[in-house]
C-alpha cells in the first residue's frame, strides 16, 4: 500500500463534521440492518435457498457497514499520514460495498451458473480494482470513478432473468439505488467545490437505503 501516490483535499471543518455525521448515522443504520436482513432470511428465503439468502444478505449488511465506518473514520482523523491511509480504505471500500451488494441477487435470486458466474466476475473486478488503487491511488482516480460506475451497471446484462426472479418493487427499488448512487457522482467529481462532497454523501445514503429495501423486499 503506497500512501505517497494519495493526495488529499482539503476539506473545512464544517464539511468534516458533516460528512462524519453523516456517515456516521450510515455506520448506525448498517448495524442495524445486518440482524434486520438476516432475521428476514432465515425466516422468510425459499426452502432449500437459506444458506444462500442468510450469507448473501449478512455480505451486503457488512459491506454496508465496512464502506460507512471507514468513510466516518476518514473524515473523523486529523492526522494526515492517518488519513492518506485511511483514504485508501475509503476507495477500497467503495469496490466492497459493489461486490456485496452484488451478492444477494447473484447467490440468492439468480444462485445456478448464472449468478455464481456473475458474483464471480463482479468480485473479481472488484479486488482487482482495490489491489490496483492499493497501489497506484490518485494516478487511477478518474479510471476509479469510471470503474465504479460500470461496476454498479453491469446487471443490465443479466436484466431479463433477474427481472423474473425478484418481484417488481425489489426491482424498482435496485434500479432507484443504482440511479441515486450514479447521480451523486457528478458532485463526487466536484468535490473541489465547498460542500459538494457532503451532497456526494446524501447520494450515497439514499442509494444505500434504496437498496436495503431492494434486498430486503427480494423475499416477498
Amino acid at each position: 500500500m503506497h500512501t505517497q501516490n494519495v493526495h488529499l483535499k482539503n476539506y473545512s471543518a464544517g464539511e468534516e463534521i458533516f460528512n462524519s455525521v453523516s456517515h456516521g448515522t450510515g455506520a448506525g443504520l448498517s448495524a442495524a440492518a445486518i440482524p434486520l436482513l438476516v432475521v428476514h432470511a432465515v425466516r422468510s428465503a425459499p426452502a432449500g435457498l437459506t444458506p444462500l439468502y442468510v450469507v448473501s444478505f449478512a455480505v451486503f449488511g457488512v459491506s454496508l457497514f465496512i464502506l460507512y465506518t471507514v468513510s466516518t473514520l476518514y473524515h473523523a482523523l486529523t492526522s494526515y499520514e492517518a488519513k492518506r491511509v485511511f483514504r485508501i480504505f475509503d476507495h477500497s471500500s467503495i469496490y466492497l460495498l459493489i461486490a456485496g451488494s452484488y451478492t444477494p441477487f447473484c447467490l440468492a435470486a439468480l444462485h445456478g451458473a448464472l449468478g455464481w458466474t456473475l458474483a464471480g466476475i463482479i468480485w473479481g473486478l472488484s479486488i482487482a480494482g482495490i489491489v490496483l488503487y492499493c497501489v497506484l491511488g490518485n494516478k487511477l482516480r478518474a479510471v476509479s470513478t469510471a470503474t465504479y460506475i460500470v461496476l454498479g451497471w453491469i446487471i443490465v446484462f443479466a436484466f431479463r432473468p433477474l427481472s423474473h426472479a425478484v418481484p417488481h418493487i425489489s426491482l424498482v427499488y435496485m434500479i432507484a439505488g443504482g440511479i441515486a448512487y450514479t447521480a451523486g457522482c457528478p458532485f463526487y467529481a466536484l468535490k473541489k467545490i465547498k460542500w459538494m462532497h457532503s451532497v456526494f454523501h446524501l447520494f450515497m445514503l439514499a442509494g444505500s437505503t434504496l437498496h436495503f429495501l431492494s434486498v430486503y423486499t427480494m423475499i416477498p
